[in-house]
């Protein structure tokens, strides 16, 4: 089975509501201070509808709140917390854009990497394409996972890919209803 990724910026039920139970949420949002209570009530949600959800990059938290697991960003290349110790399902999964970023994701123990931009988005011009992201596959034993520029006219193209997954907002908040 593909495995998806939905990442959000903000509690939306609607949103999560649209996704199937296969679809493990991500919240990161950059853009404003981080919120212990929201993190709280969308982990609640997430329990209650039996949906994984993983926070982006901040470990101390997602333990804290005993999340499913934590996302670290290619930007993060902190070992801290492999110091940690972790609940035994916790898992740890982070995106990388080049071949040192893969590396430094290895060693931070991540179970799955995402690799971006597989797909061209206008907000993001930096994209691999099939054949780079491929290459950058083939340099990792972890699960990889196809980030960026994912929509519903390419989704097919993801079978020329060597991923084992994707991830994305687009797509996912394009969604009508659970399939």
């Amino acid at each position: 089975m593909i495995k998806k990724y939905y990442f959000i910026n903000r509690f939306d039920t609607n949103s999560i509501n649209k996704q199937d139970k296969q679809t493990t949420v991500i919240y990161r949002n950059y853009d404003s201070k981080l919120d212990e209570s929201t993190i709280y009530n969308i982990n609640n949600y997430c329990k209650k509808n039996s949906i994984k959800f993983f926070l982006s990059n901040n470990i101390e938290l997602a333990i804290k709140l005993s999340l499913d697991g934590v996302y670290i960003p290619a930007f993060n290349n902190s070992f801290k917390h492999l110091a940690y110790s972790f609940k035994k399902n916790f898992e740890i999964i982070g995106s990388a854009h080049n071949i040192r970023e893969i590396k430094i994701k290895k060693i931070q123990k991540c179970r799955e990497i995402f690799i971006s931009s597989l797909f061209y988005n206008p907000k993001n011009k930096n994209f691999l394409g099939i054949i780079k992201f491929n290459l950058l596959a083939m340099k990792t034993n972890s699960k990889v996972i196809a980030l960026g520029g994912i929509q519903e006219k390419n989704l097919k193209k993801l079978t020329l890919t060597k991923s084992d997954g994707f991830a994305g907002i687009r797509y996912f908040e394009q969604k009508k209803s659970p399939s």
